[in-house]
Parts: structure tokens; C-alpha cells; sequence
């Protein structure tokens, strides 16, 4: 498995996954029905993640049509330079290798980030949750014959059907090669991988947006702009999980009823700081750590801020580090808070729920990372890359 596949073979793979997801959609989808009827649990987003629909599998089959159709990430010269002794220097990308993918509840991982890793000219060790294991397995039996249609052995994307106890095994001590991990799931999951993992890992990081509603922010806009991130999606690590209006909102009492009213119409539970707990519908908070809670879930917590400087604190100290957003009109205020905001994604008068690769133009993603390293933020095919040098030269020595 130490040979790249060339792009030619990369992309005939891709391609006839996208056909055979297609002809076996109610295979997958009857596999799916298992699992849902499996799950005992009575956590939404998990349902929701876990659901496997017709949209669903339209996503998968679009995500890897455009993979196939994305320029190769491999191989793309980044930087060149003749040394004074006349050596030619070049520096330019290169797979990681070996990429093992831990994820709860997602059979779409299954398809969309093993195609960008795979995409990349990485071997993929999949490693999915006991939950979705029907659907993974259906999904994985298509990567098999895509791959063994073009005489491609079916090693490049392999499955661990492991428990927990296995897991922490292999991540302590691989019984493989493995470069690079990635977990998709919840804050548990992703503490469990770091703990015991023996090579890099990138974190997709925990949501808990937050939505700024400035003094002059336009009130459709910020109204509008809550509800979508909180409602769309809940399962959505972009979903809004905090709001924070501005004391000096103009008409801020008016404003107020409103989102209360528009949330509660969506049964979303209300929770609010001393400031806005008075009003019916929203329930104190019990204590401040609740401001750090990642929900998922039909759940908000609002609050008030003094001013931009109190808003932007409050974010950095409670976030996490994945989106934030202002409602305002005055640009230099959204200059500022968008510069001093810690986050991976910030927006000026759009929903957090943009934060996603498809929608911010990578065409797909493999995680939504809030390590500052190696790439921050939404991470698609031309990030899932290392680099290499190259250096030519005719008996130089130093």
C-alpha cells in the first residue's frame, strides 16, 4: 500500500461509487432502517445523524461526484528555489499515507470524508460507531467493488469493527501503519482519541456558537439568523447554542418577545442570564458553566452584553472556537469583532450554519477543525495533504 494511486484510478473509484451508492440506495437505506430500530437512546442529534433518507443519500452521491471531478491535491508545487550553488529546490504536496477515521452515528462519513482522505492517495481504516455499524458495512461492501472493479485491492479502505476496548488497543499500539487520525463526534469521543492516540491527530472541535446582536444590528437580520442556526439543525456542530443582545439595542424589550416568541414556536427551551430570565418562557440559568455547553439539542441560553469588548470576552472565554457571529450595521464594529473573536469561523451578518465545506467552496470536508494546526476551520481535499522537498542538484555537497 506504499504506492499512490495515480489520479486516473482515484477518480474511476470515486466515479463508480457514486453509481453504486445510487443503484443500491433502498439496500443502504433498509441497512439504515436496522440501526434506527437498534438505537435505544433518546439523544436527537444522534437520531438525526444517524438517519439515513433519500437527501441524504443525494448528498453522498453529489459529494462524490465532485470529488472525482476536484483537481489531484497530490503533488502541487507550493514553493521553488535555485540555491546560489545552482540546486533546484522544490517544495510540494504529498499524502499522509495511512488515515484512520473514528466517527459516531454518521454512515454519510462513510462516504464523503473517507472519499476526500482516499482523494488524497490515503489507505482508510474506518472506524464507526456500534450504532451505524449496518449501514457502514453496507457503504464499505460498495467501496470493496468500486475498488475491485478496477483491479484495485480492496486494503486502500478497510473497516474496524471494534469495541471499545479494541480501540483503545490499536490506538495505543497500531497493528498498522497509521499517520493521521481524525475523530468525528462528540466532546467524549474526541477526549478519548487524544488520550490514547500515538500520532497526530485533528480535532473536530465542539460547536457552542455564539450570536452577537449589536445595538445597531438590524433586527430582522439577527432574528432571522437565530432561528436558522438554531432550528435548521440541531445535529450540527455550526448550530447556534448562545445569544447575546446588547443592553443599548434600541426597542430591545420588543426584540426580546419576539425571538422568545419565534423560539418557543419551535420548542426550543429558553434559558437566560439575570437580565433576561424575567421574561416569561426563559428559565434562569443554574450557574456559569452552562455557557460552555455544547447542546444539540432544541436549547439556547441568551443573555445580555454591555458592548462589543464584554460580547467578544464572553466568546473567547466560553466557545468553542468553531463560529461566532455579529448582527450589526456599523462595519468598523464588525471589523473589530471579527479580528479579536478566538473562533475558526467568524460571520458578519450570516448564519454560523455556512461553516461547512460545501457551502464555503472546498467541495466537501473531512472535519470542521478548531486546532489551530495544521489547518484550522472547515477541512476539505487540498488540506488533507502533507508536503515533501525535492531537491536536485549535479554533486553539490556543504
Amino acid at each position: 500500500m506504499s504506492q499512490v494511486l495515480n489520479i486516473s484510478q482515484r477518480n474511476s473509484v470515486l466515479q463508480k461509487m457514486a453509481v453504486l451508492v445510487d443503484q443500491q440506495r433502498e439496500t443502504i437505506i433498509k441497512a439504515n432502517i436496522k440501526d434506527l430500530e437498534s438505537y435505544e437512546g433518546e439523544d436527537l442529534a444522534m437520531r438525526d445523524r444517524l438517519k439515513v433518507d433519500q437527501c441524504k443519500i443525494e448528498g453522498m452521491i453529489e459529494a462524490l461526484q465532485q470529488l472525482a471531478s476536484q483537481e489531484d491535491p497530490i503533488g502541487v508545487e507550493r514553493f521553488r528555489f535555485t540555491h546560489e550553488n545552482g540546486m533546484q529546490v522544490y517544495n510540494k504536496t504529498a499524502s499522509f499515507g495511512t488515515v484512520l477515521i473514528i466517527y459516531e452515528s454518521r454512515p454519510d462519513v462513510t462516504i464523503e470524508a473517507a472519499g476526500i482522505a482516499f482523494k488524497s492517495g490515503n489507505k482508510i481504516l474506518l472506524k464507526g460507531g456500534k450504532e451505524s455499524l449496518n449501514s457502514n458495512l453496507e457503504i464499505v461492501k460498495l467501496w470493496h467493488q468500486a475498488l475491485s472493479d478496477y483491479n484495485i485491492t480492496t486494503g486502500w479502505v478497510e473497516y474496524l469493527n471494534y469495541n471499545r476496548n479494541k480501540t483503545q488497543a490499536f490506538l495505543e499500539k497500531p497493528t498498522q501503519k497509521v499517520d493521521l487520525i481524525v475523530p468525528r463526534g462528540g466532546e467524549r469521543l474526541i477526549a478519548f482519541v487524544k488520550e490514547h492516540a500515538t500520532c497526530p491527530v485533528i480535532v473536530s472541535g465542539r460547536g457552542n456558537n455564539f450570536v452577537y446582536v449589536h445595538n445597531e444590528a438590524d433586527k430582522r437580520i439577527a432574528l432571522e439568523n437565530i432561528i436558522n442556526g438554531k432550528t435548521d439543525k440541531i445535529s450540527a456542530c455550526n448550530a447556534v447554542d448562545k445569544v447575546l443582545i446588547d443592553k443599548n439595542l434600541p426597542d430591545k424589550e420588543d426584540f426580546v418577545q419576539d425571538l422568545i416568541t419565534n423560539l418557543t414556536n419551535h420548542k426550543v427551551e429558553i434559558l437566560g442570564d439575570t437580565h433576561l430570565s424575567k421574561y416569561n418562557q426563559v428559565k434562569p440559568i443554574s450557574n456559569d458553566n452552562i455557557w460552555q455547553e455544547e447542546f444539540l439539542d432544541y436549547k439556547i441560553v441568551i443573555g445580555e452584553a454591555e458592548n462589543t469588548p464584554e460580547a467578544i470576552s464572553k466568546i473567547n472565554m466560553y466557545s468553542g472556537g468553531h463560529s461566532a457571529v455579529i448582527i450589526t450595521k456599523n462595519q468598523t464594529e464588525a471589523d473589530t469583532f471579527m479580528s479579536e473573536v478566538d473562533c475558526a469561523a467568524v460571520y458578519h451578518n450570516a448564519s454560523s450554519r455556512f461553516t461547512d465545506g460545501f457551502q464555503l467552496g472546498l467541495g466537501g470536508e473531512l472535519a470542521i477543525s478548531t486546532d489551530k494546526l495544521h489547518q484550522r476551520g472547515p477541512i476539505g481535499l487540498q488540506h488533507l495533504v502533507t508536503n515533501k522537498w525535492y531537491i536536485h542538484g549535479d554533486g553539490q555537497i556543504r
